[in-house]
């Protein structure tokens, strides 16, 4: 952990640091993004707006992670991952004693926490591919990018703006990604059965229409 993180508000109030440091370690902060409603709107807000809110989608969940990592010594790390047929997802990183670990808001039970017992991010990619699928119980997970510090964001304030943050999903879009099966495993994927659909889709939200 590093102490310069702690020499700056970073435009946080009181009230948001102290809740932020309340939090403590990456599993407190995945219990409490755990504890918010999984909204759908299509959004991108702040971790300022997402404390406003007490509500976030998987882009919010994950900047928020990264922001309350900072705020309790960590860097602010992100990962995207990207998928065939599918929405693509974002996860928070950290690091402890060497081995990589995650934070991440998921409408799908599986592809949340991460404990740091990873060697390296290939590995922790991969512990999401059993549970990464579609409506069609199609298998979906394909790449995942390098790690992105959030600290090239500075400047746009990214912590606290009241403005949406699609300047991150469009750093997402640009950055390399790195594959993770070959076309020939790819076509020898099996979809998932019914038993664990329905578990990954414990708990998960929907779209209420009049």
């Amino acid at each position: 952990m590093n102490s310069n993180h702690f020499e700056s508000n970073f435009g946080f109030t009181a009230k948001e640091l102290r809740k932020l440091r309340s939090l403590k370690t990456p599993y407190g902060i995945q219990k409490f993004i755990d504890d918010m409603p999984y909204h759908l709107g299509d959004t991108a807000w702040s971790p300022r707006r997402v404390l406003a809110e007490q509500s976030a989608h998987c882009l919010e969940g994950a900047i928020f992670g990264a922001a309350a990592l900072r705020m309790n010594g960590y860097p602010p790390l992100l990962l995207d991952f990207e998928a065939d047929h599918d929405t693509d997802h974002v996860i928070a990183i950290f690091r402890e004693d060497g081995c990589w670990g995650a934070i991440a808001k998921s409408n799908y039970a599986g592809c949340r926490w991460r404990e740091p017992v990873y060697r390296n991010l290939r590995e922790l990619t991969l512990s999401y591919f059993n549970l990464y699928f579609n409506l069609r119980r199609e298998r979906t997970l394909r790449r995942y990018s390098r790690p992105v510090n959030l600290k090239r964001f500075d400047r746009q304030s990214w912590m606290t703006t009241d403005k949406p943050l699609w300047f991150i999903v469009d750093y997402l879009f640009e950055i390399k990604h790195y594959p993770l099966l070959t076309k020939r495993q790819e076509k020898r994927l099996h979809r998932v059965d019914e038993r664990l659909f329905q578990a990954e889709c414990l708990g998960k939200a929907y779209n209420i229409r009049d």
